[in-house]
């Protein structure tokens, strides 16, 4: 880890590029991926390879039916579960520099769960959690030799089978608010009150709203990212979620805009998040 960076990290509108603090990549880790292929297939669309990729761990690209890439899917090894990993989403957020980013994280307060690695003709990554203890990976990616402006689409605002929204929920919303958007560049504008619980506050990133920041349900037991996919219709993939051994934990319900969106766990324990309209 560099030591180059021991202070808190700077507003990204000061010095960063314009990718920094866009979510670029979604990792599902569960530890049976031929049953989480068969899972989200049928509930998203996607087409999750069958084969996993040549390499020291077993990893798969999920991809839409559209060509484009989604995210990628990690087995989760018996040696992982043993030193506490569990099934679960991921995001990784770009960074200029990976081990500057790492410093000013653990400086802030959050953890490192594993230092920065380089991964070859893909990016130099680390997984880290932010003070409250919600895990998500930065990443410097390498982009293709052949392709050296190449951009991740795996998020969209609008768009079936990428992920929609990226909501956070956490024991100290506030503070979270405050971390990301010095880490990250992002800006917190606008809220909705839900009572007791507190604010649901909004997130954007370069004038787009990606997501939100909310504090953490009594029944949720530690803060965690959960990620929004987007679906053709909110009906067929609630029934999906059934006919394919998943949990409806919360939902359909409708949404501003006239969408609905649920909350689901997979047949592994990995919870997730869907967003669509209702066609019905």
């Amino acid at each position: 880890m560099s030591t180059s960076a021991t202070t808190l990290a700077p507003k990204a509108t000061e010095k960063c590029g314009k990718d920094h603090g866009s979510f670029i990549w979604y990792e599902l880790i569960t530890p049976d991926p031929s049953g989480a292929k068969a899972f989200y297939d049928a509930v998203v669309g996607w087409v999750i390879d069958h084969e996993a990729m040549t390499g020291p761990v077993e990893y798969r690209t999920i991809k839409r039916s559209d060509g484009g890439s989604a995210g990628g899917l990690l087995c989760l090894t018996d040696e992982m579960a043993s030193h506490g990993a569990r099934p679960v989403w991921l995001g990784y957020i770009a960074v200029d520099d990976v081990d500057a980013s790492v410093a000013a994280i653990a400086q802030a307060g959050g953890t490192i769960q594993m230092p920065a690695t380089d991964i070859p003709d893909v990016g130099r990554i680390a997984m880290v959690a932010d003070p409250q203890g919600a895990p998500f990976y930065v990443m410097k990616p390498t982009p293709p030799a052949d392709r050296p402006d190449a951009a991740s689409d795996v998020f969209s605002v609008d768009q079936p089978q990428h992920v929609r929204w990226n909501e956070l929920s956490s024991s100290d919303a506030e503070a979270a608010v405050d971390f990301y958007t010095r880490h990250f560049g992002w800006v917190q504008e606008g809220d909705m009150d839900m009572g007791e619980f507190g604010k649901y506050r909004f997130i954007q990133k370069d004038g787009v709203m990606i997501g939100a920041i909310m504090p953490k349900m009594p029944d949720m037991p530690v803060s965690l990212w959960t990620y929004y996919v987007g679906v053709d219709d909110i009906d067929r993939a609630a029934a999906a979620i059934n006919d394919n051994g998943g949990k409806i934990l919360n939902g359909p319900m409708e949404i501003p805009g006239g969408e609905f969106a649920l909350n689901g766990m997979d047949p592994q324990g990995a919870a997730f998040g869907l967003v669509g309209p209702r066609k019905a």
